[in-house]
């Protein structure tokens, strides 16, 4: 086996930016020779957003930046919360030995980050007390901080997810180490015109038509793709009206199936949808997982399936020999499983998604070719 450091990081790309490019430099300076596998998520995303990129294209641009090898998070766990994740994100980065994950973060302390995760996974009293500040009609981040009594804001994304990784690093008892990168930019600042922005302060400069050519490479401004959203809310619409049994779909709880089958009747887009659904209880990434999983048709019995194969979307000449170094030590394969439900959930997603766009995702998903560079 080749001895070099394997680093693993998480991405969605949605899309690629300068920032990302500065994640994957900062990486090759601490570890130069390293292997760089990224394990990438595809359409739909983690605050139940549709990927303005497809999954071919990111690969693609990935791989182009200083990426060695791509791997898929499967639709199943790559629309869901952030627990859920990171935990099939870390098996799936420690089935290829990777002994180092470096994500961002806007605390930049892993050990403040450490010290939540302990009391998250080894408090008994502290998920009572998220518990009971909910029902004291606190939203979920502010019970959070309030049960962990410590002055953190658990409305920063990667440090949320950076707590996700820690923890699933440490209920599977991964032999991987995390390390953390200062993140530049603020998801929540939309009206900077740094060089490093978030992706969310570029996807709002899209929908005002302002220039975005300062924040991301040209490959990835040529390959966004328009998302159709009046298609998607009119086949929601349809899925909901006519769908029996709503509660059998995943993050569909609590009664809000009733709730779901008056209100898509008052409305007549997806933003006024989560306007009259919202309550404290449920976030707008609650709700907007919701309505991916109702689309895609994500059973709530398909929440716990098991990984059964990892498909890798692509690879350069350094990392195909890694991948050929590893192959017999490899836990879970790595050919595409096209009789498991991971695949056939990972079909209609990618089937949905080319109807809101003008991907050609389906045939991407069939053919299973990965990348060469």
């Amino acid at each position: 086996m080749i001895q070099m450091k394997i680093v693993g990081i998480i991405c969605e790309y949605n899309p690629f930016h300068n920032g990302h490019i500065y994640h994957i430099e900062k990486i090759r300076k601490l570890y130069k020779d390293c292997i760089i596998i990224l394990v990438l998520n595809g359409y739909f995303l983690e605050r139940g957003e549709i990927s303005i990129l497809d999954k071919i294209t990111k690969a693609n641009i990935a791989l182009n930046n200083g990426v060695d090898v791509v791997l898929e998070l499967p639709f199943v766990y790559g629309s869901q919360s952030a627990d859920k994740f990171a935990n099939a994100a870390l098996k799936i980065l420690n089935n290829f030995k990777v002994d180092k994950i470096i994500f961002g973060s806007e605390c930049n302390s892993l050990d403040i980050l450490n010290k939540i995760v302990e009391t998250q996974l080894y408090d008994n009293n502290y998920n009572q007390k998220v518990k009971e500040y909910l029902d004291k009609g606190l939203n979920y981040p502010t019970a959070m901080s309030k049960a962990l009594n410590i002055n953190f804001d658990f409305n920063n994304p990667n440090d949320l997810l950076g707590i996700s990784y820690i923890k699933a690093i440490k209920q599977n008892n991964f032999d991987i180490e995390p390390i953390v990168i200062k993140r530049t930019s603020s998801y929540h600042d939309l009206k900077s015109n740094k060089t490093i922005i978030s992706a969310s302060n570029i996807r709002n400069k899209l929908k005002k038509n302002e220039s975005i050519n300062n924040y991301l490479p040209q490959e990835s401004i040529n390959n966004i793709n328009n998302i159709n959203y009046d298609k998607y809310f009119e086949i929601l619409k349809y899925k909901i009206i006519t769908e029996h049994n709503l509660a059998k779909y995943l993050t569909v709880d609590e009664g809000i199936e009733n709730k779901l089958k008056k209100v898509i009747l008052e409305v007549n887009n997806v933003e006024d949808l989560l306007k009259k659904l919202k309550t404290k209880r449920y976030t707008y990434n609650k709700l907007n997982r919701m309505l991916v999983h109702i689309l895609v048709g994500l059973l709530k019995e398909d929440n716990d399936i098991l990984i059964d194969y990892i498909h890798v979307l692509g690879f350069n000449d350094k990392g195909k020999k890694y991948l050929n170094s590893i192959k017999k030590e490899l836990v879970v394969p790595i050919k595409v499983n096209h009789d498991s439900k991971i695949f056939k959930y990972e079909l209609k997603a990618s089937l949905i998604y080319e109807m809101l766009t003008t991907s050609s995702s389906y045939e991407f998903e069939l053919k299973n070719k990965p990348i060469l560079k």
